[in-house]
């Protein structure tokens, strides 16, 4: 539902209202504003300002998300987003509360996971993807392992809930890291929260990158990891994509995405954890994490699982 600035009654509304409030250039002037749908770790917001060529997108960090999310990182990863041209432009950011206004790009849809059988998407999927990894290094270094080892401290801290067979878990990550960390890491500006929905598609099928929350300096085979994790593509899909943003097909790339796998999906299956005891939003997070968990015991099961920490 609109609403005109000042008509808002719950504690959302008072929250947006507050953070229009903060932006200097729109004091005095007619703003309306409405919920955008879709997200799962923030309340985001579409603002309408009288006189204004187009309308703004402004994120309201949500509860407890401080735990994992460093608002100036994911700032600064929008930033370099833009100036490589996949991401849209960044009008203000308040860092003492984390609100961050953007243009609200129009003629543009979210995307899909059917939306990526289109080869001509795909490419243009990864090719934006990777415009991005080939920035320079973001400022925050926080690798798949660190997030792993901050949400399993976090789940403890808060009392949260890990799955049984929470032990044999830990030696695959465990073995998975060593092997990863010995043949070394390949860093770079990573999304590290590659959802369909983080796509924009023009209409002539070009890609913008949106939603860098989780972005930090991390492994490329971790990013496309997740993403292929998060697309469902078929192994020759994924092959065909590996050659594209590597100019190589080898079996130490397969290896290192392959464990990458089951790694993000443990990242992404604690974090839920982490979110089940803290998030206000109506989202079921605990069925979230349950298929993470069961898609990462799947890939720690495969029979290549000892080939691949010896092929990295």
């Amino acid at each position: 539902m609109r609403r005109k600035l000042g008509e808002g009654t719950s504690q959302a509304e008072r929250a947006i209202e507050q953070a229009i409030a903060a932006v200097e250039d729109w004091r005095g002037l007619e703003i309306s504003y409405e919920p955008v749908p879709g997200g799962i770790s923030n309340p985001n917001w579409r603002v309408y300002v009288a006189g204004a060529p187009h309308s703004f997108f402004v994120k309201i960090p949500g509860a407890g998300t401080e735990m994992f999310i460093d608002r100036r990182t994911a700032n600064e990863a929008g930033r370099k987003a833009h100036e490589a041209g996949v991401g849209a432009r960044i009008i203000d950011f308040f860092p003492e509360t984390g609100v961050e206004v953007s243009e609200f790009v129009e003629g543009l849809r979210t995307s899909t996971n059917a939306d990526f059988l289109d080869p001509v998407i795909r490419i243009n999927g990864l090719r934006a993807l990777k415009a991005f990894n080939d920035t320079a290094p973001l400022s925050q270094q926080k690798t798949t392992f660190d997030m792993i080892d901050e949400h399993f401290q976090q789940v403890l801290e808060l009392g949260g809930e890990f799955p049984t067979d929470f032990g044999w878990l830990n030696a695959r990550y465990r073995e998975a890291r060593a092997a990863l960390e010995a043949a070394g890491l390949d860093l770079a500006p990573c999304m590290n929260d590659t959802l369909a929905g983080n796509f924009l598609l023009h209409a002539d099928r070009r890609v913008m990158l949106v939603d860098f929350e989780y972005a930090s300096t991390n492994d490329r085979a971790a990013e496309l990891a997740l993403w292929f994790c998060e697309m469902c593509f078929s192994p020759e899909t994924e092959k065909e994509l590996i050659e594209e943003y590597y100019g190589r097909v080898d079996p130490s790339i397969l290896a290192r995405i392959s464990l990458f796998k089951a790694l993000v999906d443990l990242k992404w299956a604690t974090w839920a954890m982490v979110q089940n005891q803290v998030s206000r939003l109506d989202f079921d997070f605990y069925k979230y994490g349950f298929w993470k968990h069961m898609r990462a015991r799947f890939v720690m099961s495969n029979p290549a699982w000892s080939q691949w920490l010896k092929a990295v």
